[in-house]
């Protein structure tokens, strides 16, 4: 009689946030037992019947410990996100969340003999490019509590080894994820664009690197599978650069929209964005525009993703107008649009 063959196992650390349902469809569709650790319930048919589901914090030793019995391989998402402007009183959320998690998980992975912790890091942990293209091997400045934090996380994850001394972790350095789950500036952009309510800050010309979100599962499977991803770095990306203009035009021909004819310059909208935040500063309001906005909107990110491709095999399986007419035609399925 024949036995039938064990399943790998995986454990999936804050798997209902934005890319976790993807990061668990296709560990699922690689043939893995699946289990979750959220602090919040999956939403009602998030994930098939039999993925485990737990309730936990990351924070949590002892419901960590839990989740991690039987797994083989831990991807690590669970992580307090980046926010514009963050109150000075957050960073202590931060520390204890994104270092402290992180610091937990990797701890119980290494007592219950974990073969590979993959943990979902960001290119925000170069901090300014200054036009530079950044790699791997280009020193981090993070330089918001988020990337700070982020940061000393990596530090933790490729320092655990196990019991023969070998490295464990893998750091994966996300560039900005987009898709149809994913909240923020680009859901925000979207939906100006789809309303007609958008019009552009400066020339256009600023680089972004981005990944689409099941291009972000892919990595995920293929960063905890593959033995030479121990232990190291690896940003990634689409594959490509784009210009902002670049990134408006897709995503307008998307939406079957014309792209916006005017422009607003750069330099006195973020001066008229300061002085509206310092206004509501002293009234004790909240600005509808910060610099940090205007900041975001325009900084030049291009970080090379070539290192998972060359030494790995990540391929991805999207560029940015098939990732945009996809995120696009889900999110008028859903009625985000």
């Amino acid at each position: 009689m024949a036995v039938a063959k064990r399943r790998p196992s995986v454990l999936v650390t804050g798997a209902t946030g934005a890319v976790g349902p993807l990061v668990v469809e296709a560990f699922r569709a690689a043939g893995y037992s699946i289990r979750t650790l959220s602090i919040d319930p999956p939403p009602v048919s998030a994930w098939p019947d039999d993925v485990e589901t737990l309730i936990g914090d990351v924070t949590d030793v002892s419901a960590v410990r839990a989740a991690m019995q039987g797994a083989e391989s831990i991807i690590h998402l669970a992580a307090l996100l980046h926010v514009v402007n963050p109150p000075i009183a957050l960073q202590e959320k931060y520390e204890r969340i994104n270092v402290g998690g992180t610091s937990t998980v990797v701890a119980a992975a290494i007592q219950a003999g974990v073969r590979r912790v993959v943990f979902f890091s960001t290119i925000a942990v170069y901090g300014q490019s200054n036009g530079r293209i950044l790699t791997e091997d280009t020193p981090p400045y993070p330089d918001t509590f988020y990337a700070r934090t982020k940061l000393a996380a990596e530090k933790i994850v490729l320092e655990a080894k196990d019991a023969d001394g070998g490295r464990i972790g893998a750091v994966l350095r996300l560039g900005a994820v987009y898709g149809c789950r994913i909240k923020g500036n680009y859901r925000r952009l979207v939906q100006s664009l789809a309303r007609g309510r958008f019009i552009p800050v400066g020339n256009g010309s600023n680089r972004r690197t981005l990944v689409y979100d099941k291009d972000v599962a892919r990595a995920a499977v293929l960063a905890a599978i593959h033995p030479d991803a121990a232990g190291r770095i690896f940003n990634v990306t689409d594959g490509q650069f784009h210009t902002m203009k670049a990134i408006i035009e897709t995503l307008c021909d998307a939406l079957g929209r014309r792209s916006p004819r005017l422009t607003l310059p750069a330099g006195p909208v973020r001066c008229l964005a300061g002085l509206l935040e310092d206004c509501a500063r002293v009234c004790g309001l909240h600005s509808p525009i910060v610099r940090a906005t205007v900041d975001k909107y325009t900084e030049d990110v291009a970080v090379d993703g070539r290192r998972f491709y060359t030494q790995i095999g990540f391929v991805p399986q999207y560029n940015l107008a098939a990732g945009w007419r996809e995120t696009v035609a889900e999110m008028r399925q859903s009625g985000d649009i």
